[in-house]
């Protein structure tokens, strides 16, 4: 991490409460900028779910300043990169330019997080938007896999609705209900303005100072309950496709939790890549799929292991026996020296590598600075994978994969398939 990194990192925070976190990287010619809102779907009542997803689309909607084509039109003139997403955990509205064009798209940013207009034509026209998101969601069996499994592992918790909400919800919602979650959520004490990239640090202060420092915080953030475990469903949904899409869930760590790294490194040999023990044996010594794979996600206070292929009707039940030997194998006969080495070194390349671009290392600190309230060092992020060693693995491999296991599948004959 020596070879030439050069970075300095400041949080500070404005007069109104809102905490800032600035990387300042020389040597990039962009600078990313982020707003990072603690309202996402873990946060919502059953109430009010899809509302900060619907928020975000509304957002992007007339401002006080700005019609709707005059925001599209600056969107375009900035040249870079202007949007926004809506996760489990936040909501992030982003920019990507170059240096000289950050004042335009802090203006920008800050009229439509301060200044929307949320008006009555508009909401239901976004409405219809939203229904035809879900809808298509519906129609791309991968992404109504991971909903069906987040349903089937975490039963009645907020982290088991669905980002965007359900139809139903979506078409009933009032606009008073939209506006109440806003102003309950989009407060300055529940924000992180984070930026990365090449800047004056001095001019941004008063530039964040400027833009946002009058923002007053309204409301009271509803915060979820813990997770208390996978609820070990499994949900069918029949679908008459090509493919049965398969998905299983293991308990994982939380964000913070000391397995975290140990875990990734399993996850990187079992089903992280090309050379992984999932890939090797499905895809190239089976031929039974072309997608296998397997990922850690990570939340405040739980994290979950998941394990997917896509396979044919003919193959689910082969694809799914094998995804259960290999999981008993890895627990009853560990991991080799070679492999362990080559997850570990391709964990630490991997992150090494992602810190190139102003936009990821934004999204690290911005994220981590709301989630853990404080910004991750990549420094320290390289030591604590270099540290982990070959028992730290082989003891997550045993906390993790003897838990109960939720799964979905979604395709045609799912009703015959054994999966757990």
């Amino acid at each position: 991490m020596n070879g030439g990194y050069q970075r300095m990192c400041e949080e500070f925070v404005l007069s109104n409460g809102l905490r800032v976190v600035a990387e300042y990287i020389p040597h990039f010619p962009s600078v990313s900028v982020g707003l990072w809102i603690g309202a996402g779907s873990m946060f919502e009542t059953k109430e009010e779910s899809g509302l900060s997803h619907f928020v975000e689309h509304m957002l992007f909607k007339s401002t006080e300043n700005r019609t709707t084509r005059e925001i599209a039109v600056e969107m375009d003139a900035l040249g870079g990169q202007v949007n926004a997403f809506t996760s489990k955990e936040c909501t992030c509205y982003y920019a990507k330019v170059i240096a000289e064009h950050l004042d335009r798209a802090m203006s920008l940013l800050s009229d439509l997080l301060l200044c929307a207009k949320m008006d009555e034509e508009e909401f239901e026209r976004e409405r219809g938007v939203i229904l035809e998101e879900i809808a298509m969601g519906e129609d791309t069996p991968e992404d109504l896999v991971y909903d069906l499994l987040a349903e089937a592992y975490f039963g009645d918790h907020p982290l088991a609705r669905p980002i965007l909400g359900t139809h139903e919800q979506i078409a009933s919602v009032t606009r008073q209900a939209l506006m109440a979650f806003r102003k309950k959520h989009y407060r300055p004490d529940n924000t992180v303005l984070a930026i990365a990239g090449q800047f004056d640090l001095e001019q941004f202060k008063a530039m964040a100072e400027r833009y946002l420092g009058a923002w007053r915080a309204e409301g009271e953030t509803h915060m979820p309950e813990p997770v208390n475990g996978c609820s070990g469903e499994v949900r069918r949904r029949k679908k008459d496709i090509e493919q049965v899409h398969i998905c299983l869930a293991y308990p994982g760590v939380a964000q913070d939790s000391e397995d975290l790294y140990p875990l990734t490194v399993m996850n990187n040999l079992f089903g992280g890549g090309m050379s992984s023990r999932l890939f090797q044996h499905i895809r190239e010594d089976m031929g039974a799929a072309y997608s296998v794979y397997s990922y850690p996600s990570t939340y405040a206070n739980c994290g979950t292991m998941t394990i997917y292929a896509g396979t044919s009707p003919e193959l689910a039940q082969d694809v799914i026996d094998a995804l259960h030997h290999e999981i008993q194998r890895l627990m009853e006969d560990g991991v080799t020296d070679e492999e362990f080495a080559m997850a570990k070194d391709q964990l630490k390349v991997s992150y090494v590598l992602g810190l190139e671009s102003s936009s990821s290392r934004m999204s690290s600190i911005g994220r981590s600075m709301l989630m853990r309230g404080r910004a991750i060092d990549p420094d320290d992020v390289v030591k604590k994978i270099e540290a982990v060693t070959k028992a730290d693995v082989e003891h997550v491999i045993q906390s993790v994969l003897t838990k109960p296991c939720a799964a979905s599948v979604v395709g045609r004959n799912v009703d015959q398939l054994k999966v757990l």
